[in-house]
């Protein structure tokens, strides 16, 4: 069924690193729901697979005494939605990743994977990337901090080396702190079914709730990587908790955004979805933080 040559196991992040270089043609497999996929395709015949499955040290969610989050990169989307921490401080990725697939794929199915294999429609890229994440990697050398847009080198290509495995993905207090976000899935069925776009927009208000003091905005498949809008960002900086602000905020994200035509959907209906994610993902998150509507 699956056209495997060799599978290794690494048994600690070291292991795994040390397998890397000894094995550089090897792909590395956490949870497998993407890259079953690709074996049985064909698309990756007779490959060798180094498992990082069992190294229980990447699993679980954290908070670092400075207050930064810390997300082990083999962290489930099941446990991910319902993480205490996540809950609290950042309830939107939780949200996101619970939109993943199914039960089964989303027990399974990992964070780090959702990020390392590269793809614009992965749920929870977007928010990460509306929310500043830093992709740790680990290799021979030690530890290297990469922001996630940074990671991003194009459709399927991330950056990682060939001795290095992404070990956790950071989210810094000055990121989240005092923001609300909202993601929403635009897809062909309500579930088991890729985006055919995602949104995801977190903003900060003043202590009055009525200017918008920060936002961001992050699509999925509006181009061949996961894209911050920062136009829409620009445009509302100081502006009222308004409609008007609100029409600002679409109107600059179809400025930054590129999507295609695919059998999915044509780029011009990608394009009207796509200003009207802004908008509700606007809107919610204003109203999520309290907003005071003019």
């Amino acid at each position: 069924m699956y056209d495997i040559n060799h599978i290794y196991e690494a048994k600690s992040v070291e292991d795994a690193v040390r397998l890397r270089m000894e094995q550089p043609q090897a792909t590395i497999i956490a949870g497998g729901s993407d890259l079953l996929i690709s074996i049985r395709a064909g698309d990756l015949a007779g490959c060798d697979l180094i498992s990082i499955y069992m190294i229980d040290e990447l699993r679980g969610v954290s908070l670092d005494d400075d207050g930064t989050i810390r997300i082990g990169s083999l962290t489930s989307f099941a446990a991910l939605t319902k993480d205490d921490i996540i809950q609290k401080h950042v309830p939107v990725l939780g949200e996101a990743a619970d939109k993943v697939g199914g039960p089964q794929i989303r027990n399974i199915g990992t964070i780090g994977g959702n990020t390392c294999n590269g793809v614009t429609s992965a749920d929870t890229a977007s928010t990460l990337m509306a929310y500043d994440a830093i992709i740790e990697l680990t290799g021979s050398e030690g530890k290297r901090l990469v922001p996630i847009e940074e990671f991003y080198l194009g459709a399927k290509r991330v950056d990682l080396r060939p001795d290095e495995i992404q070990s956790a993905i950071l989210i810094r207090p000055e990121s989240y702190q005092g923001y609300e976000g909202y993601y929403y899935k635009y897809a062909m069925r309500g579930a088991m079914d890729i985006a055919t776009s995602g949104c995801s927009v977190n903003v900060k208000l003043s202590e009055d709730k009525k200017t918008i003091v920060d936002a961001r905005i992050c699509y999925g498949v509006a181009g061949p990587i996961p894209m911050r809008t920062r136009s829409a960002e620009q445009a509302v900086k100081g502006l009222p908790v308004s409609k008007e602000t609100v029409e600002a905020f679409a109107a600059g994200a179809l400025q930054d955004v590129n999507p295609r035509t695919s059998w999915r959907a044509t780029k011009e209906f990608r394009l009207h979805i796509q200003g009207e994610l802004a908008r509700r993902c606007l809107t919610e998150s204003i109203n999520r933080a309290g907003g005071v509507w003019s």
